[in-house]
């Protein structure tokens, strides 16, 4: 099987651009999930994030875990995770998460302006191998109030049972691009290739990047959401820190025009109607969701971007 894509960013700014944007083409084609290195945020600023997340799950969350293990009988019908969410876009919840210090707080504020940048300029990369205009990702995504934009910070203690239980079972991401900065020592994230589960290497100040449904609906099918699990460890605690960089809760999406060949094989809907049909089918395959979404398809307008 071929190896997991990792992409050096730098080498865009040189000689090697058209084999670096060949890079992201195929892996966004045939993977639908790269590791991005020299992305442009500083090692020491992801050390200091790291440090702080696992700092706060040790003090605020960990116990808190336990006990809600001990208080279940079975614990198969469980993802085996702490987690907790920040908002960022269109306005952010930062400032209401209780437990935060205000150290940890700033650093989560700068984290995600850092991936909020990086995730606009991967999408004008998309649009470039894309053949599409520069800004038309955006574009699509905004709305009438921008994008949504949130990260889910997460730690997966060890786990007693991993063969009874996942970390987070499998599942396509519902949105638009997603950038993980996951735990350098202990793996756990897979994803679906060729019908196998393939790991996602951890490596050390990278950023993983993969695609969600709505870039597969944008792009008719060129590029495709994936599916992907985490797998619990019996040693060593995981942390990962998803940015979701998502439509606008009123965002029309639909394929692009320019990516319609012979035929638009997905239908055009408000991203926040197919949101609340995810919420509850997340681990069930994506084409049902699709087709539900076509069923109850209306005369949306189509924005012109």
């Amino acid at each position: 099987m071929a190896t997991f894509p990792v992409i050096n960013l730098e080498k865009l700014n040189g000689e090697e651009r058209a084999a670096t944007m060949e890079q992201i083409k195929d892996a966004c084609e045939n993977w639908g999930f790269f590791e991005l290195l020299n992305h442009g945020i500083p090692h020491d600023f992801l050390d200091t994030v790291e440090r702080l997340t696992k700092e706060h799950y040790k003090k605020c969350m960990e116990q808190r875990f336990k006990e809600l293990v001990a208080s279940k009988a079975e614990v198969t019908d469980m993802d085996w995770e702490s987690t907790f969410f920040l908002r960022h876009l269109p306005e952010s919840n930062m400032s209401e998460i209780p437990d935060l210090r205000h150290e940890y707080r700033e650093v989560m504020r700068e984290f995600a302006l850092k991936l909020e940048k990086l995730a606009e300029d991967l999408l004008d990369l998309l649009c470039e191998n894309l053949g599409l205009e520069k800004g038309y990702l955006k574009k699509a995504f905004h709305g009438t109030r921008g994008p949504t934009y949130g990260t889910k910070v997460s730690n997966y203690p060890p786990c007693p049972t991993p063969d009874k239980i996942k970390g987070l079972r499998a599942h396509t991401d519902a949105g638009g691009i997603i950038l993980l900065f996951q735990d350098a020592q202990v793996s756990g994230l897979q994803l679906l290739k060729d019908g196998e589960w393939v790991d996602v290497p951890p490596v050390r100040h990278s950023i993983v990047i993969n695609l969600g449904d709505q870039l597969e609906v944008i792009t008719n099918g060129k590029y495709k959401s994936v599916e992907h699990r985490v797998v619990a460890q019996t040693n060593g605690a995981r942390m990962s820190i998803a940015s979701f960089y998502n439509p606008g809760n009123d965002a029309v999406i639909h394929p692009a025009p320019a990516l319609v060949e012979k035929k638009q094989l997905y239908p055009k809907f408000v991203f926040e109607d197919y949101m609340k049909l995810y919420a509850g089918l997340k681990f069930q395959a994506k084409k049902p969701r699709f087709e539900a979404m076509k069923a109850r398809e209306t005369t949306l307008p189509i924005a012109t971007a």
